[in-house]
């Protein structure tokens, strides 16, 4: 994560709510699903958005294709509760896939699985053939519809960081599962997290969270992506993808290591998100997700939300 934090939108239609290592090996981030609650456009590096008013930050990762780069998602179906590799490439406007990515955050390219109904999540680092095909093995819990977010900045001059989306398909027995209630508080393996601030529509705000475990503040947080934490927020509805970013980095002479990680984010407009957080503490990545509402504070309340369904995180983070 980049200093000075700022939310781009990269979204994709996902009908729910609001969700390299380079050559050889894998990396796998963070995951939400079943058991405990669990960010890119052009990423900015300077204080707010740069977005002021109600002038809403465009909503990216909504399309396959943009600028001339195109998302072939080589595998369109899994099975639920089996892990298959999920198979894809960047291509040019020539058809031929990408092989030369920018290194952001760590990474040559970050991929987001989420769940239509953003219940399940998982941020991946897949691994790159020298032809350009990215490949990672994956596990997805329920049957349904999941949207794929690839993040990346092609290594040619003037190029644009681009989120770019496509629809995949789970098989299996499907339950239709309801968005879990707004909650300033989250729990994840033995972590408490809790939200401060709220999404406004078209102006840039503050989020902190803030991490503990047994009551008391986490203050030794590990360096993960190039920060003590990343959020990703997706949008309901459409699942407009937004990566924010943290406003400090590890090793700036200002930045902690926790128990606080702040981040400035704009929402592109009013609404429910998602907002999931990933952050690294004894060697181990976790995942905490929050439901909020843009426009009004984050609030416990279960308004609009008839049956509150757990957040899935399976944990398994490699890199």
């Amino acid at each position: 994560m980049n200093a000075g934090l700022r939310i781009t939108a990269f979204a994709a239609a996902l009908a729910a709510t609001f969700g390299t290592a380079y050559g050889v090996g894998q990396s796998v981030g963070p995951l939400t699903d079943d058991e405990t609650p669990a960010r890119h456009d052009a990423h900015t590096e300077g204080g707010e958005s740069g977005h002021s008013g109600h002038e809403s930050p465009p909503a990216g990762g909504l399309q396959i294709s943009e600028n001339g780069y195109t998302l072939d998602l080589r595998t369109p179906r899994l099975a639920a509760g089996r892990t298959a590799d999920l198979r894809f490439a960047i291509r040019g406007e020539d058809g031929r896939a990408v092989t030369a990515f920018r290194r952001e955050h760590d990474k040559e390219l970050h991929l987001i699985v989420a769940s239509r109904d953003l219940n399940t999540y998982r941020h991946l680092h897949p691994t790159r053939a020298a032809d350009g095909t990215w490949s990672i093995p994956v596990s997805l819990p329920r049957a349904g519809g999941y949207r794929v977010f690839a993040d990346f900045t092609p290594e040619k001059k003037g190029a644009e960081n681009l989120t770019l989306g496509a629809d995949l398909a789970v098989s299996g027995t499907y339950a239709p599962r309801n968005l879990p209630a707004p909650d300033n508080t989250a729990t994840t393996e033995g972590y408490e997290v809790k939200l401060g601030g709220a999404l406004r529509p078209g102006a840039a705000r503050e989020l902190t969270l803030t991490v503990s475990r047994n009551g008391r503040p986490v203050t030794d947080l590990q360096p993960y992506l190039g920060a003590y934490g990343h959020l990703v927020a997706l949008r309901s509805g459409d699942l407009a993808y937004l990566h924010v970013h943290p406003g400090g980095e590890p090793g700036d002479g200002s930045t902690e290591p926790g128990p606080e990680i702040s981040f400035t984010a704009t929402a592109p407009s009013s609404g429910t998100y998602r907002l999931f957080l990933d952050f690294k503490h004894e060697d181990k990545v976790h995942t905490a997700a929050f439901t909020v509402r843009a426009g009004g504070a984050v609030t416990g309340e279960a308004e609009g939300a008839s049956e509150e369904a757990p957040h899935e995180s399976s944990g398994e983070h490699g890199h």
